[in-house]
C-alpha cells in the first residue's frame, strides 16, 4: 500500500474573477441562520445562540496583510494558478477583508456552534453562559464555499477575528500557531493521512497580540512569559467543517426540547453531513432509487466508522498525536482537523502526549479509545432520528457495538504493514514495543531503517537515543532474526522493502526544527517556512545529502524537556 498523495490538475483559474465564479454556498443556502443574527454579519461579541445552524459574521481584516506562503501542491490540485495567491483582491479576502468579494461570492462569512464532550462526557462549563449556547467557532470563520475542479470545498479563516462564540477572546491567531498548522496540514496530506488542507497564510505587518509562551530554554510545564506576536490568518480547506460536536449540539437541543424546530434542525444537519461528505458512497451502497433516510443513517454509521478507524490507525502509523481529541475536534467527515496542541512522537513512548492539559487519556496509544468515545457521541446524537424505525435502529446500534473490533482490526493491519508482514503477529509486536521503549528509539528513524530489512542491529542503532547494553543488544538481535524470518516468508525482500519505505516516512515533523522557522518568520524571514514546506512535501523520498544531514537525525538531548518544543499548554 502506498500513501503518496494524488496527482495535480493543470492550472486553469488565474484571476480572482474566475475564482469568484466558482462560489456555491450549500450550507448557507440550505440550513438555518440564527434568527437573532444580524444580516450584515456585524456580530463580534460573545452571546448566546439558541437555534439555527450558523451565524452570519464578517471576519476582521488584518492590518497591512503580507503574503507568507501558500500551498502550491493544493493550488495545483484545485487547478488554481500560483499567481492567484499574490492577487490583491484574493489577498484581501483571505486576510479577512470581504469588501473585495462580488457576486456570486457572499459579502459575509459564517461561524457555527457546537457542543463539547470529553471522552463521552458532556460538558457545558466551557461555555461562558453555563448553558452550552455559547460554545463554537470563536475565531474560525468560513468565507467561501464552492465547487473547485469538480469537488465541493469550504474555505475557513483561522484567526479571522471574534464571533459570537469567542468567549470574550480577541479571535486572533498568532503567526507561531498559524505556521505550525499550515505546515502540519501540508505534511499530513503528503503522508497520505486524511486531513483538512492548507491554502494560504498571511501575516499583519503592524498588528500584534500578547500571548503567554515559554522563555528561551525554559523547562517550565506552563508558559512563563508574555510574548508579543504578529497576528496571522491561515486559510484551511475541507469538504466541510462539520464536527461530531455540531451534531451533539442539535441532539442536546432535541433532547431538552430547546425550541419547536430542534428535531427538524438535527435532521437537517445530519442530512447536510451526508450530502457534503458521504453522498456518493451512500448512493453507491444503497442504490439511489429506493433508499430511505433510515437506510442512509445506518450506512452513514458504517462509513463514518470506517473512516474514523482508518484515520486513527494512520495517526499511529506516522507518529501523530492529536493531543486533545474531543468531539468538537473530531471531523464528522473522518479526517484530521484542528491542529492545536498536536505533536509527533520522536523518542518512542506509548503514552506520548505533547499537550500538558491532555493527560494520558489523549496520549499516543490511547487515541483509538478516544476515537471510540467520539464515535459514541456521534451515535448518541443521530439515534433520535431513528426512533420510529425499530429495524434500522437495531442495525444502527450493531454498527456502534462493532466499533472496538473494527478499530482493533485497523490498528493491527497498520502494524502489520509498518513491519512488512502479511498479517499481524502479537508476540513480535509486544516484544518490539518493549525493546523500542527500553532503547528510546526515534519512532520515524527506527521504522525507516527497519524498512531496509537489515540483518544486524547495528543498522538500527542510528535511531537509538541511549547506549545499549550487550544484554539489550542480544535481545534486539534475537527479535530482528525472528522478524526477518517472518518477512522472508512473505515474498521478495526488495519488493517488501520498497512497500515499507512507502509506509514508513523518512522525514518527520520535528518540533525543534519547526521552532526556528516560525521564529524567523516573526522577524519577516519566511525562507525556512518554505524550505520546510518543500522537505515535508516529500516525506517518503530520499532527498539530498544536505537535507538528510539536517532533517534526518535525532533530537538533541538538551531539547528533550524544553517548553514549546517537547510540550506546550496552549496553541493560540
Amino acid at each position: 500500500m502506498s500513501y503518496r498523495s494524488k496527482a495535480s490538475a493543470a492550472p486553469c483559474v488565474t484571476t480572482f474573477d474566475e475564482f469568484a465564479r466558482l462560489a456555491d454556498y450549500s450550507l448557507m443556502d440550505t440550513l438555518n441562520a440564527d434568527p437573532d443574527a444580524t444580516i450584515d454579519g456585524n456580530d463580534h461579541r460573545a452571546r448566546q445562540v439558541f437555534s439555527g445552524h450558523f451565524v452570519p459574521v464578517t471576519p476582521t481584516p488584518l492590518a497591512e496583510p503580507e503574503y507568507v506562503t501558500h500551498s502550491s501542491t493544493f493550488f495545483k490540485e484545485l487547478g488554481l494558478s500560483d499567481e492567484l495567491a499574490l492577487d490583491a483582491q484574493f489577498r484581501q479576502v483571505f486576510s479577512g477583508d470581504l469588501s473585495a468579494t462580488h457576486k456570486p461570492m457572499q459579502p459575509v462569512g459564517w461561524a457555527t456552534g457546537y457542543a463539547l464532550s470529553i471522552y463521552g462526557k458532556e460538558f457545558i462549563q466551557n461555555c461562558p453562559f453555563g448553558t452550552g449556547n455559547g460554545y463554537g467557532d470563536g475565531r474560525a470563520i468560513s468565507v467561501f464555499e464552492g465547487i473547485v475542479n469538480g469537488q465541493r470545498w469550504e474555505m475557513q479563516l483561522k484567526g479571522g477575528g471574534p464571533t459570537p462564540y469567542c468567549r470574550g477572546a480577541d479571535g486572533r491567531a498568532v503567526l507561531r500557531s498559524s505556521v505550525r498548522e499550515f505546515l502540519a496540514q501540508d505534511y499530513m496530506h503528503a503522508l497520505g493521512v486524511p486531513t483538512s488542507r492548507s491554502f494560504t497564510l498571511y501575516v499583519s505587518k503592524s498588528e500584534t497580540v500578547t500571548r503567554p509562551w515559554y522563555s528561551q530554554d525554559s523547562y517550565s510545564l506552563d508558559p512563563d512569559v508574555l510574548v508579543d506576536n504578529p497576528v496571522a490568518i491561515s486559510t484551511r480547506v475541507a469538504p466541510s467543517f462539520l464536527r461530531v460536536g455540531q451534531l451533539e449540539l442539535f441532539a442536546r437541543r432535541t433532547r431538552s426540547n430547546a425550541h419547536p424546530k430542534a428535531l427538524e434542525e438535527l435532521r437537517m444537519i445530519v442530512s447536510h453531513l451526508i450530502e457534503r461528505e458521504y453522498k456518493s458512497e451512500i448512493d453507491q451502497a444503497l442504490g439511489i432509487a429506493n433508499q430511505s433516510f433510515a437506510d442512509q443513517l445506518v450506512e452513514l454509521a458504517k462509513r463514518f466508522r470506517q473512516r474514523l478507524t482508518t484515520l486513527v490507525a494512520n495517526w499511529l502509523r506516522v507518529g501523530y498525536c492529536q493531543g486533545n481529541f474531543n468531539s468538537d475536534n473530531c471531523a464528522a467527515g473522518g479526517f484530521t482537523l484542528d491542529y492545536g496542541p498536536f505533536g509527533f512522537c520522536e523518542s518512542f513512548e506509548p503514552w506520548f502526549q505533547p499537550w500538558t492539559g491532555g493527560g494520558e487519556k489523549f496520549s499516543f496509544f490511547h487515541q483509538p479509545t478516544a476515537a471510540e468515545a467520539n464515535y459514541h457521541m456521534f451515535w448518541k446524537a443521530v439515534r433520535p432520528l431513528l426512533a420510529e424505525d425499530a429495524g434500522a435502529l437495531e442495525q444502527f446500534d450493531q454498527v456502534r457495538q462493532g466499533f472496538a473490533a473494527a478499530m482493533q482490526q485497523q490498528v493491527q493491519n497498520i502494524w502489520a504493514i509498518k513491519l512488512g508482514l502479511t498479517e499481524f503477529n502479537l508476540e513480535i509486536f509486544k516484544q518490539l514495543m518493549q525493546l523500542m521503549t527500553q532503547s528510546k528509539v526515534d519512532y520515524t528513524i527506527f521504522f525507516r531503517e527497519l524498512s531496509h530489512i537489515p540483518d544486524d542491529i547495528s543498522a538500527l542503532k542510528k535511531s537509538f537515543s541511549i547506549e545499549t547494553s550487550p544484554q539489550l543488544d542480544e535481545q534486539w538481535q534475537s527479535w530482528l532474526k525472528t522478524w526477518r524470518d517472518l518477512v522472508i516468508k512473505g515474498g521478495d525482500l526488495t519488493e517488501i522493502s520498497t512497500k515499507m519505505k512507502q509506509t514508513n516516512p523518512k522525514y518527520a515533523w520535528r518540533e525543534w526544527l519547526i521552532v526556528p522557522a516560525y521564529q524567523q518568520a516573526m522577524q519577516g524571514d519566511y525562507s525556512l517556512v518554505k524550505e520546510l514546506q518543500e522537505v515535508l512535501s516529500h516525506p517518503y523520498d530520499e532527498q539530498s545529502q544536505e537535507i538528510e544531514d539536517k532533517y534526518y537525525r535525532l533530537r538533541p538531548s538538551a531539547l528533550a524537556d524544553v517548553g514549546g518544543v517537547s510540550h506546550y499548554s496552549c496553541s493560540s
